[in-house]
């Protein structure tokens, strides 16, 4: 990041011009198509999409170069089982049974891998059926992908009435006005094909479902950046509500109620407020360490800390900052025994508000 982006970046939030939390976003009349590497850089991607928190499309040239490309697919684009079974056949890997469905999402069993591909090509040679179901590798999509986005906020408008998001968008169950009230205020989703080769961006906070079109492979990852640690914060935020509700009636009776709906809350998503702190902590001495690196001359060479950039450290510094502001003075964070980290979350609020305004006289 260049510290003409970083100051547009500033500017962005600090004018109120993004995204906020919460908020429903109209969805964009397309999703660009974004075809050259060579004339698309880091920051155009920056400005344009994460930014405002838009999706894009990359073409299958920004992954020519990648290895996957060549070696996991045959030279008609079909999966290369044989160089699956040889280098992975012996890894246990998580497959869910998308016939069943429990709640919102499927049972899920492990195997190794090579009895996965053993289904794989059995359900290939029975016409894509099998007796056993629907089985789904989970983080190896094994198709070309179609893609439905709705933009944040939007998936309010989907869920029942008991609050439930629908297992699936294009059900005919969505119709009934008694089961979803508010389905006729959803905007309809944008529609992506994503061909073999091509990245998708799909944003913070937006709803999506995939099919699986045709045999293939694809690799995803999710991170969280500058950009979005506040949906991230406004989502655990959420997610701790709704937790609170479930169990509200054993508030009184209950010892440690708050703790248990930490508790309940991580097992649910994953992290808690607690652990949601040691993250910023560990992004935020990161940081640190480059920004004070980047302005000592002696220290910065040859260092490899400083390759993310100064100018993107001092962005994320700043968005850091913000939503540590806002962690510190939530009545559930205050609840947290946080006696035992070093430094504690005020001291290093503090250390980031001093550093905000180093950046804006130096940087």
């Amino acid at each position: 990041m260049d510290r003409e982006t970083r100051l547009f970046a500033e500017n962005y939030f600090r004018s109120a011009r993004g995204p906020l939390p919460g908020r429903v976003c109209p969805p964009p009349a397309r999703v660009d198509w974004i075809e050259k590497p060579e004339s698309f850089s880091y920051a155009d991607f920056f400005k344009g999409y994460l930014l405002p928190n838009v999706p894009c499309v990359f073409s299958s040239t920004f992954t020519e170069g990648w290895g996957s490309r060549r070696r996991w697919v045959t030279a008609d684009g079909k999966p290369d089982f044989d160089h699956l079974l040889r280098n992975y056949g012996d890894v246990v890997v998580p497959v869910a049974n998308c016939e069943l469905q429990e709640y919102n999402s499927n049972p899920k069993e492990h195997m190794p891998l090579r009895d996965y591909i053993g289904y794989w090509r059995e359900h290939i040679q029975g016409g894509y059926a099998s007796p056993r179901g629907c089985l789904y590798l989970k983080d190896w999509h094994l198709c070309r992908k179609k893609w439905l986005l709705f933009p944040p906020g939007q998936e309010e408008a989907l869920r029942d009435r008991h609050g439930s998001l629908p297992y699936d968008v294009t059900s005919p169950t969505l119709l009934d006005r008694r089961l979803h009230p508010k389905q006729e205020h959803c905007s309809p989703p944008l529609e992506v094909i994503q061909e073999a080769g091509e990245m998708i961006f799909v944003p913070s906070g937006w709803h999506h479902q995939v099919y699986n079109l045709e045999d293939t492979i694809s690799i995803n990852h999710n991170w969280i950046n500058g950009c979005n640690l506040a949906n991230m914060w406004h989502f655990l935020q959420q997610e701790l509500r709704l937790v609170q509700q479930e169990i509200v009636q054993w508030k009184d009776t209950m010892p440690d109620w708050h703790h248990h709906c930490q508790v309940i809350m991580k097992s649910c998503t994953g992290i808690n407020f607690e652990e949601f702190y040691h993250f910023l902590k560990v992004i935020a001495e990161r940081r640190l360490l480059i920004l004070a690196k980047s302005m000592d001359p002696v220290e910065s060479k040859g260092s490899e800390v400083v390759e993310l950039g100064p100018q993107q450290a001092a962005f994320d510094i700043g968005r850091i900052a913000e939503v540590l502001a806002s962690v510190v003075v939530h009545p559930d964070f205050q609840r947290v025994d946080t006696s035992a980290c070093s430094p504690r979350p005020e001291e290093l609020l503090q250390q980031l508000e001093e550093a905000v305004a180093t950046i804006a006289t130096s940087l």
